[in-house]
């Protein structure tokens, strides 16, 4: 119990330390965040050597506890990943700073003049897993939208996000940034994740990034708003007129590129009619990739020996491996169908060169980004334009998608007028 009270007491500091901080951020202008922001990315740079050193004692414990490649994948840091990280930096220190932008200008008949702009949200709690990069994703996207942040890592990346933040919040001060304006919790047990959930006197806004679990608790613990990114049971459906190279391509692409990502094709649907020419052509390229194939029965009957046989739980599983599940299905309709009963609605593509039927699948499918012959791989906030990205969110409200900045901030309305009275 002890313990437990002492967990809830430095989170429940913490949380007070970050209040104090986000006011101080909301008062910097656009350059003195760019400031700090390229001293950050130079300060990470900087600890490359003690960054290394602490992921490879997660990496080691990793193995130990028999940690999957993929996890170990995602896990892993050298000195040319932190070197993309601090560019990651310098890239949302070039992008536009949203906080004060005017979203709506308009004055009533009675002389009142109204302005709706953008504001921080306060401070916002990040929960995530596995890997360390979200440690400075997260942080400085909160510090460009004028927000502190209160991080909380899995016990698998603990010694990488604890030299990642430290080399963020000291470089940062030195160029001023407040005083913790970046925290990490310094503790992996659950009981940490349950005080973040009930501090709705210092959190505006918890994001989890990780798997149902972790995301379901915190929904069921939240007193305040959640963003939740949750899986990435990717769909690619493959149209009865499609060229089979840009198929191959896009699929292989997909689901082999990076594996390891919710971005990455975990179903394929492809459509009868072209299922006996396509699926030994693509079925040669993933098994040329090492992908283990999961087909249905009628899969399998074109595939033989080169897939096995997929249970209804394939079609609901985010495999984040070389791991790709197959179904073949009778029209788009079916297609459609398929992915509203599996989809976690984070990212879907069809591949064909009828626009009409593009335009069908893009309007049925309610996911948050629908692709048309491009890979789901692009299912990312740089790749969208928007720098490095907090998450991909797969609520509706208020952020849906890669969430950049605009999506780190609320809106206030600003009133003004010259003695105007109601009565």
């Amino acid at each position: 119990m002890s313990e437990s009270l002492d967990i809830k007491a430095e989170i429940t500091r913490m949380g007070e330390q970050a209040t104090a901080a986000s006011r101080g951020l909301a008062q910097l202008d656009t350059e003195a965040k760019n400031r700090i922001l390229l001293a950050m990315a130079d300060g990470l740079v900087s600890k490359t050597a003690e960054i290394v050193e602490a992921n490879q004692l997660d990496l080691e414990a990793g193995r130990e506890k028999g940690l999957t490649a993929a996890m170990l994948d995602r896990l892993a840091l050298d000195a040319e990943g932190i070197a993309f990280i601090a560019d990651c930096i310098r890239q949302v220190e070039k992008l536009p700073d949203p906080v004060g932008e005017i979203l709506d200008k308009w004055e009533r008949p009675n002389g009142i003049g109204f302005e709706k702009i953008r504001v921080p949200i306060g401070v916002i709690g990040i929960i995530f897993e596995s890997r360390p990069n979200v440690t400075s994703d997260a942080a400085v996207l909160c510090l460009k939208s004028g927000n502190a942040t209160i991080l909380r890592g899995g016990s698998e990346a603990i010694h990488s996000n604890r030299a990642i933040a430290a080399a963020l919040q000291d470089s940062g001060a030195a160029a001023g940034l407040p005083d913790h304006a970046i925290q990490l919790i310094p503790f992996t047990d659950r009981e940490s994740v349950k005080h973040m959930a009930e501090m709705d006197q210092h959190l505006d806004l918890i994001i989890p990034r990780g798997g149902q679990g972790l995301i379901e608790t915190v929904v069921s613990l939240a007193r305040m708003p959640v963003i939740k990114h949750y899986d990435g049971i990717c769909h690619t459906y493959v149209h009865l007129d499609a060229d089979l190279e840009m198929a191959t391509a896009i699929v292989v692409d997909a689901k082999t590129q990076k594996p390891s990502v919710c971005n990455a094709l975990e179903t394929l649907l492809v459509h009868r009619d072209i299922a006996e020419a396509f699926l030994p052509k693509v079925a040669v390229a993933l098994k040329a990739k090492g992908v283990e194939i999961r087909g249905d029965d009628t899969t399998l009957e074109l595939l033989d020996d080169l897939a096995t046989k997929a249970t209804e739980e394939d079609w609901k599983t985010e495999y984040l491996d070389l791991v790709i599940a197959v179904r073949v299905v009778t029209d788009l309709k079916a297609a459609v169908e398929h992915i509203h009963e599996h989809s976690s609605q984070h990212s879907d593509c069809i591949v064909t060169p009828d626009a009409e039927a593009a335009r069908e699948f893009m309007a049925s499918v309610d996911s948050a980004a629908v692709f048309w012959n491009v890979s789901t791989r692009f299912s990312d906030g740089e790749e969208f334009g928007f720098g490095a990205e907090i998450g991909i969110s797969t609520d509706k409200l208020h952020a849906r998608g890669p969430m950049a900045l605009p999506e780190l901030c609320s809106y206030k309305y600003l009133v003004t007028g010259n003695g105007q009275i109601k009565g």
